[in-house]
């Protein structure tokens, strides 16, 4: 059966304007006003209601195989979906990592069965598989993780003729975890002397410094200078770091992108005080000027893309001792709620939202017919009340994890629903069942 979402306002490409939308075969058939139905065709009254491309969101982690008692792809791709995003690229760092064509293709199996959202996942990068990387299919896969900082398991690539060998020879994207080892080992025990294991979570972003993040990724981006590598440097923390890219070229024409990542738009340093572990990532958060010039770059086009590095962990790790609780937390429920809120505020327009949310990372990933509100694209849309809703609440949490750093704020504005290739999976703040998503495929440049 087609469906028509009537008299919504569309957001695309820079534009908003009401007019109908009509879906067949999880495509977009028909953009324009006022277009006829008949008896076959389910009609969604959109009145009021702003309908965007469905978020991309180039990286979270899912937990899945190896971690499932944080999170799997079946609870996380419905937190995603209720949450606006209805496509996601996965990190390798699973149990075990994602380090061979054959565990990254085990990967795409189970979300096969069990991934609501669309999805791809990053081919993990150590110090000891090259050649297997090289085998990657850039056509499948949405690019190759290199961690050039701590990690889970075999994932730390600190071997200068291995990085080399990756900037030299892989021609797909290499997206980068960026934090210099050797200087956050350093600055930990530091703090260790100074406090014992009773390290404050307020030196969180001492130990992963400002100089630890800006030497490891000028050192990416000279790597990806130097052989005319594609990069993009994932989870900006750092005013610093936004001075390593540029907007004299429009995305498309880029070798070198980068990421900023919803907390460090949203949380600074002195909340560490009132969310303590619960707001503990790495990279870390750091202070308001870093947020504020993370706001500039991302405005002036400097900073790409808006994602999440959604990490769930359990109530009961984040509230260990600082010193081992875990970095990460939930965030693809809200992510896009959260950035509503900015444009509410004045912060970000709707229109830029969409850019930085939908456009730009299926431009930056080149992935095929997605990331658009135009006709003959798959049908991946959110539909969004610019009314608030009640505050989050754990019982409205679709997380495996239970818990989420926005719990006990009012967002201004609440997710109607969400299609995926042209199938309503959300709607009535409920799942809708018997669909799964699709595998990204990507054009190559």
């Amino acid at each position: 059966m087609k469906t028509i979402i009537k008299n919504g306002t569309i957001i695309n490409e820079g534009k908003r304007h009401i007019s109908d939308i009509l879906i067949s075969s999880g495509k977009i058939e028909k953009i324009a006003p006022n277009i006829a139905v008949s008896d076959r065709v389910k009609e969604v009254d959109a009145s009021g209601l702003l309908v965007l491309p469905g978020c991309i969101d180039d990286q979270v982690h899912f937990r899945e195989p190896g971690l499932t008692h944080k999170g799997n792809i079946f609870t996380e791709s419905r937190a995603a979906v209720a949450g606006g995003i209805t496509s996601f690229m996965e990190m390798p760092n699973t149990v075990p990592n994602a380090l061979t064509q054959e565990l990254l293709e085990n990967k795409y199996h189970i979300a096969s069965k069990s991934s609501i959202a669309n999805y791809s996942f990053f081919m993990g990068a150590s110090n000891d598989n090259l050649e297997e990387v090289l085998k990657t299919d850039v056509s499948k896969v949405c690019g190759i993780k290199v961690f050039m900082g701590s990690s889970t398991g075999n994932m730390l690539v600190d071997k200068e003729s291995v990085l080399e060998g990756l900037f030299s020879r892989v021609g797909a994207l290499i997206a980068t975890h960026c934090e210099d080892e050797t200087t956050v080992r350093n600055n930990l025990l530091v703090q260790q002397q100074k406090y014992g294991q009773l390290i404050p979570i307020s030196a969180h972003p001492i130990i992963r410094s400002e100089e630890a993040c800006y030497m490891s990724s000028s050192k990416a981006v000279a790597l990806a200078k130097k052989h005319n590598a594609r990069l993009h440097v994932l989870h900006i923390s750092t005013a610093k770091e936004t001075e390593l890219f540029d907007n004299k070229l429009p995305l498309e024409q880029k070798r070198i992108t980068a990421e900023a990542c919803i907390h460090h738009l949203w949380f600074s340093d002195a909340d560490y005080l009132s969310k303590g572990n619960y707001i503990k990532w790495n990279p870390a958060i750091k202070t308001a000027a870093d947020r504020e010039g993370i706001w500039n770059a991302l405005i002036d086009n400097r900073i790409d893309v808006i994602a999440t590095d959604h990490a769930p962990h359990t109530i009961e790790e984040k509230n260990q001792p600082y010193a081992i609780a875990p970095s990460g937390g939930p965030l693809v429920q809200h992510a896009l709620l959260a950035m509503l809120d900015k444009a509410q505020e004045g912060k970000i327009s709707l229109e830029r939202i969409v850019e930085k949310m939908a456009h730009a990372p299926a431009i930056l990933f080149n992935i095929q017919k997605r990331g658009f509100i135009n006709e003959g694209y798959a049908a991946d849309l959110v539909l969004v009340s610019p009314k608030a809703g009640p505050p989050v609440e754990k019982q409205q949490l679709l997380y495996k994890c239970g818990w989420s750093p926005f719990e006990g704020h009012t967002f201004s504005h609440q997710i109607h629903s969400t299609y995926v290739n042209g199938a309503c999976v959300y709607a009535n703040h409920k799942i809708i069942e018997g669909q799964v998503g699709q595998r990204l495929m990507f054009d190559c440049r």
